[in-house]
C-alpha cells in the first residue's frame, strides 16, 4: 500500500497554488442575470484548465459557463481495464467568492509557525483575528496560517478546495503506483449566489458519486444542509412633495422599517445556532415610492421552513394593517433542500468518507451545515454529493483564515477516500 502523505514539497506546492488562486478576483454578483454572473470568474477557470492539462489531464477544458471539467483515468494492478462495477468518483469545488465583502486585490499574509495569540491584519489599523472569536486558532499552534491583509476576504471559500483538488491531481501524477478509481473533476461558478449547478450536466459529468471540498473544520464530513428558500417582499408606497404630503404620502421606507422591526427576534441569524432555523433580512433597496426587501429563509426540515415563512407572512399582514394604503407583496422561491434526504439512499457515500478520515489519523466529525453547498442541489439532481472540509475559517469575512496543515489533511483524506472506494468495490 502506498503511504498517503503530503511531504514538504507537496505542502509547499499546495500553499503556492492557494496563494496564486486567491489573488485572482472571482467575486460573483447576485444581481447579475448573466452566467457566470461575473466574467472575471473565467480568469481563474482558464488558468485551472491550463494547469490541469500541464498535469496530464488531457480533456481539461473550460465551457461557455465558466465551469472547468476534467477526468483522471483509474488504475488497478494487473488489470488493463477497470471492472465495470468500479464507480467513478467526482471531486468538486467552486471558483467564485462571496459578493458581500470586498474580494478584489487580495493581499495574502502568510504566518509560518504560528505561536498563538491574536493575528493583526496589516491593511487596516486595529483590525485583527481574535482568538476569542476564533477558538480553532488554539488547535493550529505551529501551523502555517494564511489570512488576507484585512481589507478584503481571503477567498479560502472555496479556493482552499480548488487548491486541494489541484494538489491531489499533482500528487497522483507523482505517484502512479497509487491505485484509485476513475475521477471526474469540476470547478463551478456562482455557488455563492445559489447558481452553482445551473448548467451542471450530471449525466455528462459521468460520476457515480461525488464530494465537494468546501467545508471548514478538520475532520468534518458534512452530510446535511439547511432547507433553503428566498423571499422577496415588495412594498409599493406613494411619493409626493414632503411639504404637501399630509394624508397623501405612503412612505415605503417606513413600511419596510416597521416590517423588519416585527420579525421574530428569536429567529434571526444573530440569535440562532446549531439546528435552529432563521429568517434573515439581508438586502434593502428603494425609496419612498417602492422598497424591495430580500430575505433568506433557512431550516433543517421543510416543516420548520414553512413555519418561518408563515412568520414572515404574519409580520407582513400586521404591517399591512398599520399601513393600509401601502401595497405589500411576498414572493417565495425555493433555493435548495437538505441533502440528508437524498444521502440516506446510499449510506456508503458518507460511511466511506468517515473511513477515509480515520485512515488519515483523525476522528471523523459529522456536521450539519448552517448553509448550503453545490452538493445539496447535485444530490437532488441524482448525484449524491456530501462535503469534505477544506479548512477555511470565518468565511465571508475580512478576518477569514486557513491552516495549511488542515488543507494538507483534506488532500490526504480525499486520497484515502479514493482508496476506500476502490478497495470496497473490488471486494464486492
Amino acid at each position: 500500500m502506498v503511504p498517503v502523505i503530503l511531504d514538504e514539497r507537496d505542502r509547499s506546492e499546495l500553499l503556492e497554488r492557494f496563494l496564486r488562486y486567491v489573488q485572482i478576483d472571482t467575486q460573483s454578483d447576485e444581481n447579475s442575470s448573466t452566467s457566470p454572473s461575473t466574467v472575471k470568474q473565467k480568469d481563474l477557470a482558464r488558468l485551472l484548465a491550463a494547469e490541469l492539462r500541464e498535469l496530464g489531464v488531457e480533456d481539461a477544458r473550460m465551457d461557455e459557463w465558466g465551469y472547468v471539467w476534467g477526468s483522471v483515468p483509474g488504475n488497478l494492478p494487473g488489470a488493463e481495464a477497470l471492472p465495470a462495477h468500479i464507480p467513478t468518483v467526482g471531486l468538486i469545488a467552486h471558483l467564485d467568492t462571496y459578493h458581500g465583502t470586498p474580494g478584489g486585490g487580495v493581499k495574502p499574509q502568510v504566518i509560518r509557525d504560528y505561536r498563538g495569540g491574536d493575528i493583526p491584519l496589516p491593511g487596516t489599523v486595529g483590525e485583527r483575528i481574535a482568538v476569542a472569536e476564533n477558538p480553532n486558532l488554539e488547535r493550529c499552534l505551529g501551523h502555517t496560517i494564511v489570512t488576507s491583509d484585512g481589507t478584503t476576504l481571503l477567498g479560502a471559500d472555496d479556493k482552499a478546495g480548488v487548491a486541494e483538488i489541484m494538489m491531489l491531481v499533482a500528487w497522483l501524477r507523482r505517484h502512479p503506483e497509487f491505485h484509485h478509481p476513475p475521477l471526474r473533476l469540476a470547478f463551478t461558478t456562482d455557488e455563492e449566489v445559489g447558481r452553482g449547478t445551473e448548467h451542471f450536466d450530471v449525466p455528462a459529468f459521468g460520476a457515480d458519486v461525488a464530494y465537494t471540498l468546501d467545508g471548514s473544520d478538520l475532520g468534518e464530513i458534512e452530510d446535511e444542509t439547511f432547507c433553503a428558500d428566498s423571499a422577496l417582499v415588495t412594498i409599493q408606497g406613494h411619493d409626493v412633495h414632503p411639504g404637501y404630503a399630509k394624508g397623501i404620502m405612503v412612505n415605503a421606507v417606513r413600511v419596510a422599517a416597521a416590517l423588519v422591526e416585527r420579525l421574530p427576534k428569536e429567529f434571526l441569524p444573530e440569535t440562532t445556532e446549531g439546528r435552529e432555523p432563521y429568517l434573515h433580512p439581508y438586502d434593502v433597496r428603494g425609496d419612498v415610492a417602492k422598497v424591495e426587501l430580500k430575505f433568506l429563509v433557512r431550516a433543517f426540515t421543510e416543516e420548520e421552513l414553512a413555519e418561518r415563512e408563515a412568520s414572515l407572512r404574519a409580520a407582513v399582514a400586521e404591517v399591512q394593517g398599520l399601513f393600509p394604503r401601502a401595497r405589500i407583496a411576498v414572493e417565495i422561491k425555493e433555493s435548495y433542500r437538505n441533502m440528508a434526504y437524498q444521502l440516506a439512499q446510499d449510506p456508503r457515500v458518507v460511511e466511506y468518507a468517515f473511513e477515509a478520515v480515520r485512515r488519515s489519523g483523525l476522528e471523523p466529525q459529522r456536521k450539519a451545515i448552517r448553509g448550503g453547498t453545490d452538493g445539496a442541489r447535485l444530490s437532488f439532481m441524482g448525484l449524491l454529493t456530501p462535503n469534505i472540509w477544506a479548512g477555511g475559517q470565518a468565511f465571508h469575512s475580512v478576518r477569514e483564515w486557513v491552516s495549511l496543515e488542515w488543507m494538507a489533511k483534506a488532500v490526504e483524506t480525499t486520497l484515502h477516500l479514493l482508496e476506500v472506494w476502490l478497495e470496497r468495490s473490488i471486494a464486492r
